[in-house]
């Protein structure tokens, strides 16, 4: 049979090798090889049920969506709930890894300051908290109507401080700074958040920047949302920044004179505005808003049974609603 293919002409050295050393007795050693014997699900008993050999290696094992909330992908039908007020809603309760409330989780749509969930959770685990942050011209060049703490150039702040201008006041001169410091540049850091949201699984994220002014490139959903938000709930340091409703930082100007300020949380539900479902104990989260993205919040709440419950709302039409909605999805599948 005549070959003309490529494939064949590239195997055929191959082939011709392997006929050469077909019988000269010398064993082929394949390093790390994987034993056959040993499946996945066998990896995960305790290692009191595993062979000897086998015991301490299985202790390690951990599956990826081990910790994760999975479900098919489908639409929840509720007359309590009025989901067209929102794009895009999910509700997960992590203690039995269901989704018992979902409306376009998988949808890409636009984040607005939920961005500043990743930016946080790199700042936590990238930097320390006693870190000194020196604000740069770029960090404090925004639009007018940019959420900003007020930071000016030379300004020198604490990381920790400046995290908390991030998550209460939603500053953008915050995220900036933070991803300077963090990696170097702006542009270092949006790579590190795409990189990162990559290896949670968030697969239908693009960050642009560490903020989340509207960029079309910048977009997640409500899944991928809850993903990075469960990993950066793990972190203690990121649950007292999300459920403190006021702060007060103190810094030192670039003229080297103290100066301080306020913050105060932008969820209605630390402040105040708006009360939580009976038998919810709203723990705190991240607002945002923006014309392309609507009102997006993503929430921590401990139900009456003292299990974690994430919600998330993505695009709701005003601010009003998007708690409105949340109440509705919580009150009648959370409990």
């Amino acid at each position: 049979m005549k070959c003309t293919n490529k494939k064949c002409l590239f195997l055929l050295p191959l082939l011709i090798a392997g006929l050469l050393c077909y019988g000269c007795g010398e064993d082929i050693e394949i390093e790390n090889p994987y034993d056959i014997g040993v499946s996945a699900t066998n990896m995960q008993l305790s290692a009191d049920e595993q062979p000897d050999d086998d015991a301490a290696e299985a202790s390690e094992i951990r599956f990826f969506a081990d910790d994760l909330c999975v479900a098919p992908e489908q639409q929840t039908s509720s007359e309590e709930v009025t989901d067209e007020a929102a794009e895009a809603i999910g509700v997960f309760l992590p203690a039995d890894g269901s989704i018992p409330y979902q409306k376009n989780i998988y949808e890409k749509l636009y984040p607005a300051s939920t961005t500043k969930v990743m930016t946080a959770y790199l700042a936590l685990t990238k930097a320390k908290p006693d870190d000194m942050v020196t604000v740069s011209e770029h960090a404090v060049d925004q639009a007018s109507d940019s959420s900003v703490c007020g930071l000016r150039a030379g300004d020198q702040i604490k990381m920790l401080d400046l995290l908390y201008g991030l998550m209460l006041k939603s500053g953008n001169d915050a995220a900036v700074a933070v991803a300077e410091h963090v990696s170097g540049s702006e542009e270092a850091f949006v790579e590190l958040m795409n990189e990162t949201a990559r290896s949670f699984g968030a697969t239908n994220t693009h960050f642009a920047n560490p903020h989340g002014l509207h960029d079309e490139n910048h977009y997640t959903c409500v899944y991928d949302l809850y993903l990075m938000f469960a990993r950066a709930a793990e972190l203690e340091e990121f649950l007292n920044l999300i459920q403190t409703t006021s702060y007060t930082a103190y810094y030192t100007d670039a003229n080297g004179a103290g100066s301080s300020q306020t913050w105060t949380n932008t969820n209605r539900y630390l402040s105040g505005e708006v009360s939580q479902p009976d038998g919810l104990t709203v723990v705190g989260g991240k607002t945002g808003t923006t014309t392309a993205a609507g009102n997006c919040l993503v929430l921590l709440s401990n139900n009456e049974k003292k299990e974690p419950v994430i919600s998330v709302i993505m695009k709701a039409d005003t601010r009003d609603n998007l708690y409105y909605v949340m109440n509705q999805v919580l009150a009648n599948f959370a409990l």
